[in-house]
């Protein structure tokens, strides 16, 4: 086997305590248990999604986690969840070495996190907020372009990445770039750019790790570089999901046939998840105001986790949507976390090689 390159063992390797400069991302009912696992007894960064886990259940999944393996992992959490202290609190005791969220948390959810000796890093999409939240005292940034699947923006990764560790040159946070990734030469490139690592969530999801059912990524594996599209109709955002029937049918539909699905679907999930009503509605609350959400978004909002579960976890690809990058059109196989990462860190110890010769 290609001895690993030096470059590949670095300051995101050495704060992480991890093995290679490689991220699984936190998507909703996919990155739970065993894909986290999986990433890490294979060398990387597995981030548990907590997001459409109740507290119990998140209990219960760190456990499984630590049960499976002995390295380090992250949960992902909402910074507007209203029981996100508590979460914090909970990952402190159980040791967490990362809390990642998906959008910036405030500075005393930063100092909590600091004080019970977890990194915290941020997903971002802008600049301006890599500065932000660099001046707040986080610890990393995961740095996603337009092209990586579920909420995203308009700059494409190759425009956005060299943007934000320009801005951050000098200080200490790591940078880890998201959008397009999957294989040695996207890692490589990402170096060169000056991030620290890449993380990945479509790849990812496409392994046999992966808890989704075979039916489902088969019509990932389908799908082309094309099939995926921008759609504000999920959740009232911008969500880059798999272009099916399904999707075109919610673009298609009249305001007044939207919002009571939208609704039947929250009190679904309510149901699901035993979230009481009053949590919802201050969760609601807090998305508004921290995402300068109107109230008809914030009504989608509440209608993405069961059409996400209906694909993921049902296998009901017709009735639910799927994220994704538009990098699963490159993607052709389902290989374990193991051969995944084994594959990335080969192929760009090699391509570095080559460089310098």
């Amino acid at each position: 086997m290609t001895a690993l390159h030096p470059s590949l063992k670095n300051g995101f390797t050495e704060k992480f305590g991890v093995q290679y400069p490689i991220v699984q991302t936190g998507m909703g009912y996919v990155s739970y248990p065993k894909l986290v696992a999986a990433t890490a007894e294979a060398g990387g960064l597995g981030i548990l999604a907590s997001a459409t886990m109740s507290y119990d259940e998140l209990v219960a999944a760190i456990a499984q986690v630590k049960k499976a393996t002995s390295k380090p992992f992250a949960v992902n959490l909402r910074a507007d969840a209203p029981d996100a202290a508590d979460r914090i609190e909970l990952m402190g005791r159980e040791g967490i070495k990362v809390a990642s969220f998906a959008q910036a948390p405030k500075k005393d959810l930063i100092k909590r996190a600091h004080d019970l000796g977890m990194l915290v890093v941020p997903s971002i999409g802008a600049k301006r907020h890599a500065q932000k939240v660099a001046e707040w005292g986080v610890d990393g940034v995961i740095v996603q372009g337009g092209e990586g699947g579920g909420h995203t923006g308009s700059i494409p990764t190759t425009l956005l990445l060299p943007q934000v560790t320009d801005v951050l040159k000098g200080t200490d946070v790591t940078v880890i770039a998201a959008g397009g990734f999957f294989d040695g030469r996207g890692l490589v490139a990402a170096l060169a750019y000056g991030a620290d690592a890449i993380a990945m969530g479509t790849r990812f999801l496409l392994t046999s790790d992966s808890p989704v059912g075979l039916a489902v990524k088969e019509v990932y594996l389908a799908t082309d570089v094309n099939g995926t599209v921008v759609s504000k109709e999920v959740d009232g955002v911008p969500h880059r999901v798999l272009a099916t029937d399904f999707v075109q049918r919610l673009e298609q539909r009249s305001v007044v046939a939207r919002y009571p699905r939208a609704i039947s679907n929250a009190l679904k999930f309510q149901k699901l998840s035993g979230t009481p009503i009053k949590d919802m509605v201050r969760e609601g609350l807090a998305m508004k105001k921290s995402q300068g959400l109107s109230w008809p978004q914030v009504l989608m909002a509440a209608n993405t986790p069961m059409l996400l579960k209906a694909a993921m976890v049902d296998g009901r690809p017709d009735l639910g949507v799927m994220a994704s990058g538009q990098v699963v059109g490159v993607i052709e196989d389902l290989p374990s976390c193991q051969e995944l990462i084994d594959r990335i860190t080969v192929q760009a110890s090699e391509i570095l090689r080559d460089l310098e010769s």
